[in-house]
């Protein structure tokens, strides 16, 4: 059985005025979430700014998140470090908080070549017993998960399950999911890319517009996998100006933006983000206009 089929929210991790992490507006947009029919919460993941939580930071947020979920949807922790074994201790410690699932990154700056991505995967996955989604995203990492490599791992290594792919290579991905004889939890990484992932085979999005759009995002899914594929394709093709905003600069920080002229409140970035700038708010918030979001 997939951990989630449908749409993933890669959540933003709110902030309050004196850059804590906001623990009660992570509940508002944790229950927002799950009204709006989001089928998975992703929590300290790249869009949740999971690289500048310190480790206790991390370890309370998943926890808060896996108790105020309660069971309602599963909660995927990002646990994934350029080094092995402080990944070992945040999979470890996330397991122990409630997680439902993990979703570990290649390791980012100093690499691995397929050799060393195939140790590092399989030695985290011996710590845990929860199911793992690589997350591949060379484009941050300077790192690529072959498919051949990936195809090794799933096929080997049992709570190896699936993959986040945000390659946008899709042939890659196309040939990960004929390695994988069906076995592959595939889900995409790319907003601009749902649809032809599911075409391929895939069970879903981890997204980044679900933090703005979770209904939407969801029925373009579910639309899809029901069979309504001319839906889903249009629903897809209607979104490309807004993913296009959402990623004019680094994810997160637009995304944040969005979420604050919604009405969200969820703080600002810490460094080294800075703020959006002004040309671009413009252009998102067109974007936001133009898909149907009402601004505050």
């Amino acid at each position: 059985m997939a951990i989630f089929t449908g749409a993933g929210v890669a959540l933003v991790t709110p902030f309050a005025a004196d850059g804590s992490v906001n623990y009660s507006k992570l509940g508002e947009l944790l229950d927002d979430q799950i009204e709006n029919g989001t089928d998975a919460i992703i929590i300290c993941c790249t869009t949740g700014e999971s690289s500048t939580l310190s480790e206790e930071e991390h370890s309370e947020a998943v926890r808060f998140t896996c108790e105020y979920v309660n069971g309602r949807i599963p909660v995927i922790a990002g646990t994934g470090s350029n080094a092995t074994y402080t990944a070992i201790d945040l999979s470890v410690k996330a397991q122990a908080d409630g997680a439902d699932a993990l979703l570990i990154v290649t390791p980012y700056y100093n690499k691995a070549t397929q050799k060393g991505l195939i140790e590092h995967y399989s030695q985290i996955a011996a710590k845990v017993d929860l199911p793992i989604i690589m997350y591949n995203v060379k484009s941050r990492t300077g790192c690529n998960i072959n498919a051949d490599t990936a195809a090794w791992l799933i096929n080997h290594v049992d709570n190896i399950v699936g993959i986040k792919e945000a390659s946008g290579d899709i042939s890659q991905i196309a040939q990960i999911a004929h390695l994988t004889n069906g076995e592959l939890e595939l889900y995409s990484g790319n907003d601009d890319q749902t649809i032809p992932i599911l075409s391929v085979g895939g069970r879903g999005v981890i997204s980044v517009v679900s933090n703005v759009a979770p209904a939407k995002v969801h029925e373009m899914v579910m639309s899809y996998l029901d069979g309504d594929t001319k839906k889903a394709a249009k629903m897809q093709l209607d979104m490309l100006p807004l993913v296009d905003a959402l990623f004019c600069e680094v994810n997160p920080i637009p995304v944040k933006t969005a979420m604050n002229l919604l009405g969200w409140d969820v703080g600002g970035l810490r460094m080294p983000m800075t703020p959006m700038e002004p040309q671009n708010v413009e252009r998102l918030a067109q974007a936001m206009k133009d898909y149907g979001l009402k601004l505050a």
